[in-house]
């Protein structure tokens, strides 16, 4: 199968994945979200999003809720855009619909106006090992297997070290309520648990490989986390702390362990958490600086996660 010259990718995570994959040259086109690396901000914008994502977190529910009950879909595509770059590979994602731009309607559209000649590959990571198999299903789609086996080998190493080093303080072993959404309240279910498993602590209220679950404010209570990590889905920390006092006003807020501690921390949800490309392997090294700084310093503090 000849190798695609010309590729878009319609979700942040598979433009990092077609970096690291040395494939930057041969990207033409990316989603209104895809910010990095810098160069791909340059690039023509295929989607647009149907709801304000300058809203405060609970205006943004309620949108997705009033938007995904209309039976309508929450992104845009730009379909003559799509049409003028004509690629011959397209990514998107099938994970979830709030995130980017579904299968269903990169297909439609792809039919439209592309035809059936063009290959569509959808990102479907729902755990570590789904974000590791995402990278080389694209690395196949591209003709570059082996590269995509050597940038897996890589971040699995790295992971692996970050394990290794963990055991050292097995006995301390934090609790960890990783928060992805404020209002309504919701835990980071997904890659998350293993992420906080990795990094040497016990993830709380979420499971790996399921869903992030809505939660509420006595089920925080009743488990009294010892590290609370901010994180919401599409935030950076500046963003993050427009909102934080939906939080700290709580009236449970300040009888939690992680409170009292003062280990509470905001992290980039948007660029490393929330984000199932290579960084997730930096998001693993920042929960490891958060939970154990006796042992790790990877120098993320300051751009990747600070202190509340």
């Amino acid at each position: 199968m000849r190798k695609p010259d010309r590729i878009v990718s319609l979700l942040p995570s598979a433009t990092e994945i077609v970096d690291c994959l040395g494939l930057g040259e041969r990207l033409v086109g990316r989603s209104h979200e895809c910010d990095y690396p810098l160069e791909a901000k340059r690039l023509p914008v295929c989607t647009a999003a149907r709801l304000p994502t300058d809203a405060s977190s609970a205006a943004i529910d309620r949108s997705v809720k009033e938007i995904v009950g209309q039976a309508l879909s929450i992104y845009l595509i730009d379909e003559a855009v799509l049409a003028s770059l004509a690629p011959q590979l397209i990514v998107t994602q099938s994970q979830c619909e709030v995130c980017a731009v579904s299968l269903d309607d990169v297909e439609r559209a792809t039919r439209r106006v592309l035809g059936s000649d063009v290959r569509v590959v959808s990102m479907s990571a729902e755990n570590l090992e789904g974000v590791f198999a995402d990278i080389e299903t694209l690395a196949a789609a591209a003709g570059v297997e082996e590269t995509g086996a050597r940038v897996v080998a890589d971040l699995r190493e790295r992971v692996a070290d970050i394990e290794r080093r963990a055991q050292r303080v097995a006995a301390n072993q934090p609790s960890v309520l990783c928060i992805e959404w404020i209002e309504p309240l919701m835990s980071a279910g997904n890659w998350m648990p293993e992420i906080v498993r990795a990094a040497g602590g016990r993830p709380l209220l979420a499971h790996a490989g399921a869903n992030s679950p809505w939660i509420d404010w006595t089920q925080v209570a009743s488990e009294d986390p010892e590290v609370i990590v901010v994180l919401p889905c599409g935030f950076d920390i500046a963003r993050t702390r427009e909102e934080i006092d939906l939080l700290t006003s709580r009236p449970e807020w300040g009888r939690l362990a992680a409170v009292k501690a003062g280990r509470v921390f905001i992290a980039d949800g948007n660029q490393y958490f929330n984000r199932p490309g290579p960084r997730i392997v930096d998001s693993i090294e920042i929960m490891a600086e958060l939970l154990h700084a006796e042992e790790f310093s990877f120098g993320h503090e300051g751009y990747g996660w600070e202190v509340l």
